[in-house]
């Protein structure tokens, strides 16, 4: 199961070491207790939005920046969890094939060739 806290402690706190800050300073700017920005980060709290504020503030990140990588991070935990309950062994996929056909060049200039197939046309144009 994806907690949605653990995610947004897990930015928090990159966020925050991006910045080579420690929770003392960040507690202090954002004012949180220390313990209590802790078990946010570590995902054992639930941010209320007044506290997300304040420590986005102390950040100096927008609250929607931060919830742009949680939500990225989101995205790739369900793909990561859906991907683990998926069989193991996949049914081929069946392909439809058309058959090949002959094709002739018509022109073949030093910068652009022409191939035609009965039903199509298509435009090379060398590099």
């Amino acid at each position: 199961m994806i907690l949605l806290r653990r995610l947004l402690g897990d930015v928090l706190r990159r966020q925050r070491q991006r910045q080579g800050r420690t929770l003392r300073e960040v507690s202090s700017s954002a004012r949180v207790s220390l313990g209590y920005l802790s078990e946010v980060e570590r995902g054992q709290k639930e941010a209320s939005s007044e506290l997300l504020s304040a420590i986005c503030d102390a950040l100096d990140v927008r609250m929607s920046e931060l919830m742009r990588e949680v939500s990225d991070e989101l995205s790739l935990a369900e793909l990561a969890e859906s991907a683990a309950a998926e069989p193991a062994v996949r049914e081929p996929v069946p392909v439809a094939v058309r058959p090949m056909r002959s094709v002739s060049v018509t022109h073949v200039p030093p910068e652009r060739v022409t191939i035609k197939a009965p039903a199509e046309a298509v435009d090379v144009v060398a590099a």
